[in-house]
This record gives structure tokens, sequence and C-alpha cells, in this order.
């Protein structure tokens, strides 16, 4: 292990940081996504200290293969754009690049400074930007050019005790963003490290934060959650920490019920075995309503009242989550499959009718097509009223110039 050290306005040095090699560190190259090295290297070829960071650092040392990988420089968005042609800015207030690969998507921030806070946008260094983040196992920085991990706050060591622990004071870490919560309690469901006593009482305590939040960052969070391996466990300690309430509330007051509650794990549980996301649209989704609908629906009436029904309940049920429309779509129908009845894609016919294959039967629907919910289809286009030409009217008069 090397140690980093900077310099004081006296001249003295103080040590900053611990480097570990790849010996020490234990990350296998191989699992480094090509594209993100391929990112490192041009932002340093330009000049800029650039890193792997968070999360996927924090994967490749507990020998996981991770899915996204973040990267960090001292490079402005501006100036990064400008290197990658294919890359565009997004973000209001924070700032970031997103650098296109095919469908694949990396997400590129500047060093970010602690001069207004701990969520300020101004840019400034890592010494900085290592202070603003969350949990100590998420702040390691990852070099694949010199296959090396810059440890600011002693988060490998934290690792190797499976210990979660939080960088930013905790008297404010909750309080400027209320998801760290969420993410704590996932980050220890899914790596099997233990919360400190001291951040489980503040998560009890402050819980309620989570109210106010938007439901698109609940949705981001319960779609990271159903994507995860450890969908279960994560469920589980949310609902044990009383935080699950306000991911999805219809649910947790049905896990008061011990049977609905395995059975409702359970679901999630399975998402272990899904074959493959193309073979299975809709199968992470489903997991959240699976158990509900089951007991709410009637699975011997009509197939197309069963849907609409099914489609309307399960929209309800994981509010405020608002899944995309086609993806609740795609969990409903699989639930149907899951009960032999086939549901195949509505089709307009002439009178605006939308026709439902289900069980041998068709099922039609006086209801607008716009209206139905999970119709994939428009509305018939109104017909224009054509205007009168005058060579077709000769009698009338043509209309005033003004000349």
């Amino acid at each position: 292990m090397r140690i980093r050290y900077s310099t004081l306005e006296d001249g003295q040095p103080v040590r900053k940081a611990n480097i570990y090699t790849r010996g020490e560190h234990g990350i296998n190259f191989a699992d480094v996504d090509k594209d993100a090295v391929h990112i490192v290297e041009r932002l340093r070829a330009n000049g800029f200290e650039t890193y792997i960071v968070g999360g996927a650092v924090r994967d490749l040392i507990l020998k996981k293969k991770p899915k996204d990988f973040d990267i960090v420089s001292a490079a402005s968005p501006a100036r990064i754009k400008r290197i990658f042609r294919n890359a565009r800015i997004i973000g209001r207030r924070f700032r970031l690049v997103h650098v296109y690969f095919g469908p694949r998507i990396f997400e590129v921030s500047t060093f970010r400074s602690l001069k207004d806070g701990t969520t300020s946008n101004t840019f400034g260094t890592i010494e900085e930007d290592v202070l603003r983040r969350d949990f100590s196992l998420n702040a390691l920085f990852y070099d694949p050019l010199k296959q090396e991990v810059v440890d600011y706050v002693g988060g490998m060591k934290d690792i190797k005790e499976k210990r979660i622990r939080p960088i930013i004071p905790l008297k404010v870490i909750f309080q400027d963003d209320p998801v760290r919560m969420i993410r704590a309690v996932k980050y220890a469901a899914s790596s099997g490290f233990a919360l400190p006593l001291f951040l489980r009482w503040k998560i009890r305590r402050q819980s309620a934060l989570l109210a106010p939040v938007s439901p698109s960052r609940l949705t981001e969070e319960i779609m990271k959650i159903i994507n995860a391996p450890a969908a279960s466990e994560i469920v589980e300690n949310l609902e044990n920490r009383g935080l699950y309430v306000y991911l999805q509330p219809n649910a947790s007051r049905l896990m008061r019920d011990a049977g609905f509650r395995a059975r409702y794990l359970k679901s999630f549980a399975a998402l272990k075995e899904k074959p493959g996301e193309a073979e299975v649209p809709g199968w992470n989704v489903a997991a959240l309503i699976r158990d509900y609908l089951e007991d709410y629906l009637d699975w011997d009436a009509g197939v197309h009242e069963n849907y609409r029904n099914a489609f309307i309940a399960a929209r309800k049920f994981v509010l405020p989550m608002n899944p995309p429309r086609v993806e609740l779509d795609r969990a409903v129908r699989l639930l149907f499959s899951e009960h032999g009845i086939t549901l195949k894609k509505a089709r307009l016919f002439e009178r605006g009718k939308i026709v439902f294959r289900g069980a041998g039967e068709d099922e039609k629907s006086d209801m607008p097509p716009e209206r139905l919910p999970g119709a994939e289809t428009a509305a018939p286009k109104k017909k224009r009223r054509r205007r009168p030409r005058y060579r077709d009217a000769p009698s009338a008069p043509p209309p005033e110039t003004g000349e």
C-alpha cells in the first residue's frame, strides 16, 4: 500500500489517501467494462484526472460484476461533451454528462466542492468530492489504467469489516437527501453488511423525511430494487426498518398479514430465476403486483373486463410509484399468461373498437381506444373538412383583396 500526500501552507506534508495496488484490492480487471476504461483513457489523454467511482468499485472489490459504471473527472461537463461526440449534458441543478455507446449509457460527473454544502453544484477537487459521497464503501476511486484504488475515507477497511459507515455528518446526511436512508438499508441487505446502531436509530427517527420525496425519485429507487439480485432481502429489510411504507404504502399495509408478507417476499425471491428480460417482458414489475392481483381479480370473469380492472387496480396499487405504461402493461399481461390467458396487443377496427383475444374468445369493447388502459394504438384521426374551391362554386363572388 502506498500513501498519497498533500502539502500544507507551511510546507509540511499531510497524509491524504491510501493507494491500494492490484494485489491488495483484488479487482479482476476482466470484470471492468472496456467502454468505461476507454472513457477514462480519453479524459486522461486530454489532461484530466479521471476515475471509476461508487458502486461499481464496491462491487468489483466484493467480486460482483457491476451493471453500471459511473465515472468522475476533473473535466467540466462542457469539456467532456467536446471530447466525446456521443455525449450530451443532462440536469439543471446537477449537470452531468451521459456518454453513449450503442444502447448503453455511462454517467460522467465532475468533481464537486463543499463550498455551498454537500448538495451544491460548484466544481471542486477530488479531496472535496469524496466528502460529499454518502457512505465510505461508495467513496473509492478506481484507476483502471494503473489498476489502483484510491481511498480517502477508509472505505477499504469498512468493506473488509463489512460495515456501513456514513461520510457526511449524521445530523445532515438524511436531511440533505432522505433517499440515502433507502440506500443504506439496500447496501446492507445486498452485501450482508451491518448497519451500526446509531445509523439504525437515525433512520428510525427520520424516516418521515421520505414522505415529500417526488414520485419520480421513488420510482427510480423501486426499479433499482426489483432489478437487484437481493430484491427480496432488500424489501424485507426496508419493511423492518419502517421505510417500505414510503415506497409502496399499499403493499406495506397488506404485509401486516403474515400470509401475504410471505407470498409477497417469495415473488421477489423468484426474480433470481428470471431466464432473461428479453424472454419475459414485465417479469420484474410483476413482482410488485402479482400477489395483490391474485386476491383482487375474479379470474373467471370476461377477459377484456378483467384486464381493464387489473390494469387500473395495478396502477393504483403501486402508487406513488409511476412505472412506464408499457412496463405495467407487460406485467399485467404476464400475470394473465400465468393463468393460461393470452392477451394479444389491441387492434383498431373500423368503428374504433378494440379486440382482445384470450382463452379462445374475442371480446369487444365499446370504450374509445384512447381511453382504454393498455391499448397500444391511437384513436382514429378526424377527417379534415375541405374548403370549397371557387371553381367548384362559380356563383360565389371572389374574396375582397383590400386593394
